[in-house]
């Protein structure tokens, strides 16, 4: 698994006001967390964890704070400005030698679909997967070879076997099926002017990512 060097710098429990004005100053709020250990307030430059955040890939991050030696660890939870969608907090997970640990892996879909070729559909329903593994064993994605997939086949999480690895997602979930290829009366069904327009008073949902900011961080 590759691995990541990110820099961090310390930071003292403040207040919210102080740290907006450091996201504002472009660095980004976090927390390392190991097991039997206090948890260590961190701080990293927003272009330094944007690479850990926006990948289909797992990585083992060497977390340096100030001049210390580097931590192993993964990241645990992210949160996002809603609107902007820029990383705005995040967890890092301390790696303990011989402990599994869990968290959420990158799929990544291999092959065409045989039902394809008569017009099938590929439907993708989950691109992580949780998995429960130790640090030594931690992939950088689960491959799913959908070649053999045609109209109507599917392929769930109980279908899915990995070498060290235990996958804690619920076993009914869909991962990847082939769809029917679409009627005239569902086309004609969908057409631009008989979709429903929805009202645009209505608030957009907000959907928070990872933890909120640490509870010392409030005015």
């Amino acid at each position: 698994m590759a691995e990541i060097v990110l820099e961090a710098k310390k930071r003292e429990v403040s207040t919210k006001g102080a740290v907006n004005q450091l996201r504002r100053d472009g660095f980004v709020p976090g927390v390392f967390y190991i097991k039997d250990q206090d948890p260590i307030l961190i701080s990293v430059e927003e272009n330094d964890i944007n690479p850990l955040v926006f990948t289909s890939e797992t990585h083992i991050v060497d977390l340096k704070v100030d001049d210390n030696e580097p931590l192993k660890c993964i990241v645990k939870a992210i949160q996002f400005d809603p609107l902007t969608d820029k990383v705005i907090h995040f967890d890092l997970l301390g790696l303990t030698v011989g402990e599994e640990l869990e968290l959420q892996v990158p799929v990544n879909f291999i092959g065409t679909m045989k039902g394809v070729k008569n017009g099938g559909q590929p439907v993708y329903s989950l691109h992580k997967i949780a998995v429960s593994c130790l640090p030594r064993d931690i992939p950088q994605h689960l491959e799913i070879d959908v070649s053999d997939l045609d109209i109507g086949d599917s392929i769930h999480v109980r279908d899915l076997k990995y070498d060290n690895i235990s996958l804690i997602s619920s076993e009914d979930s869909l991962v990847v099926y082939c769809a029917a290829p679409r009627t005239e009366e569902e086309l004609e069904a969908t057409a631009p002017d008989e979709l429903t327009v929805e009202d645009e008073s209505a608030e957009p949902e907000v959907i928070k990512k990872g933890k909120a900011d640490e509870s010392e961080e409030e005015d």
